[in-house]
């Protein structure tokens, strides 16, 4: 069902009175915008107004200039995707959708990311390829425990709050595979099944958004910062991917190799998406089974890229790689888009991978290359690679750059305590 009215009056009749308009900026952060339900009909036809101004906000609500962004001027338009309006489950009385932002004579913003990633898998399509696209969701609660990691104990004592995000996750049709407890302190992970990339990151701000709502209901918070505790091991923000074509896995062919071998070669640009603040790289570091270095291996969660082969009788289905070295401060929109973009030109290009490391990384006599090791060199390294701007545009590529240098400004002197309470509950 998209019919606006249709639609308003299904949710009037389930109680509904709001519905939030998300969009995530530049800083990984998810924005919003407020509708009553009697207004849902006018915001998909005409868009609800908001500055552009955010684009260049930074995580601490301050913003930057950049060349194509920033400032007072301008006004654009979010128009819900009415197919992915959702009811909230763990807000009483709100519904869901994300947002696409328009100018205002209805063309697409240039540096609106879901249109973005929308346009990279048009380009993938327009080749004969589909992607599949899925994330693990991690978290850590307040107040936390001391219970041991991955243990059933941890369950137990959160076993109410758990199975209400259960509950409300299955309400808002995520198709959850598995829920389990991590290894810091009040930390669990979900996971939910693949999708089209687009649907992916809109699942998972509508999972990370349901998994906060129910925490403050049981008087919690909830994170999702790289590093909670200074000297801790923080939160990951794993993306799973596999390149099809024809209804065919292409994981474990020679494509597949190139797709792969396409994104390992351009991971430390890739960073200033995938690993987009400050907080990033206290996560970042090696035998933290956190993707330090830049390699693959089969199964080598110490390996920034980990290739998942699957088990035998399923691999042809289930193959895919999952890429380690990104975590949840990224705009999951742009993190695909710049990974799919890297993937796609391994494959036109016919790339090679190196030969798998199989072991810990850092245990190597001479073990690969680390990737940076602060957002600085980052930003620096997607400066100098041309690809991108090619490919997700002039415009955002600028922006982005000014977002992290703003952002290193920000905590230039800073402590990794200071970082951590900064960021502990922006994410």
């Amino acid at each position: 069902m998209t019919n606006p009215d249709d639609l308003a009056a299904e949710l009037t009749a389930r109680n509904v009175a709001v519905v939030a308009l998300t969009w995530v900026d530049n800083s990984g952060i998810t924005r919003m915008k407020g509708i009553p339900v009697g207004r849902l009909a006018h915001a998909a036809q005409w868009g609800v107004g908001a500055s552009p101004v955010f684009d260049t906000f930074l995580v601490d609500d301050s913003s930057v200039l950049g060349q194509y962004a920033g400032g007072p001027v301008g006004d654009l338009r979010l128009v819900p995707d009415l197919r992915k309006l959702t009811v909230l489950a763990g807000q009483p009385g709100w519904a869901w959708a994300p947002a696409d932002r328009y100018d205002q004579n209805r063309d697409r913003h240039p540096q609106d990311a879901r249109g973005v990633l929308e346009r990279v898998v048009g380009k993938l399509a327009d080749q004969g390829f589909t992607v599949r696209a899925g994330f693990e969701v991690e978290w850590c609660v307040t107040p936390s425990d001391s219970l041991p990691a991955y243990g059933m104990a941890r369950v137990v004592e959160h076993s109410d709050y758990l199975r209400t995000l259960m509950e409300a996750l299955i309400a808002e049709n995520v198709l959850v595979e598995q829920l389990h407890p991590e290894y810091s302190p009040g930390q669990f992970e979900v996971s939910f099944s693949p999708l089209d990339p687009v649907g992916a990151a809109d699942m998972l701000v509508l999972v990370r958004e349901t998994i906060r709502a129910v925490s403050a209901s049981f008087g919690r918070r909830a994170s999702f910062a790289p590093r909670v505790v200074a000297g801790g091991v923080g939160n990951g923000g794993h993306i799973h991917l596999s390149l099809w074509r024809d209804s065919a896995n292409l994981m474990l062919s020679d494509v597949g190799s190139s797709f792969v071998a396409g994104i390992l070669a351009r991971l430390p640009a890739l960073l200033a998406f995938g690993a987009p603040s400050v907080a990033s790289y206290l996560r970042l570091v090696p035998s933290h089974w956190a993707g330090a270095y830049a390699c693959w291996g089969h199964e080598n969660r110490e390996a920034a890229l980990r290739f998942v082969t699957g088990s035998p009788g399923e691999r042809e289905s289930a193959a895919n790689i999952e890429v380690k070295c990104f975590d949840a401060t990224a705009n999951p929109y742009l993190a695909l888009a710049a990974l799919l973009s890297a993937g796609i030109v391994g494959v036109t290009d016919g790339a090679s991978l190196p030969e798998p490391v199989e072991v810990d990384p850092a245990s190597l006599a001479s073990p690969p290359p680390r990737l940076p090791t602060s957002l600085s060199a980052a930003a620096d390294a997607l400066e100098r690679d041309p690809l991108f701007a090619s490919a997700l545009g002039v415009e955002l590529v600028d922006t982005v750059l000014a977002v992290r240098r703003g952002e290193v400004a920000v905590f230039d002197g800073a402590s990794e305590e200071e970082i951590v309470a900064r960021t502990l509950w922006r994410y």
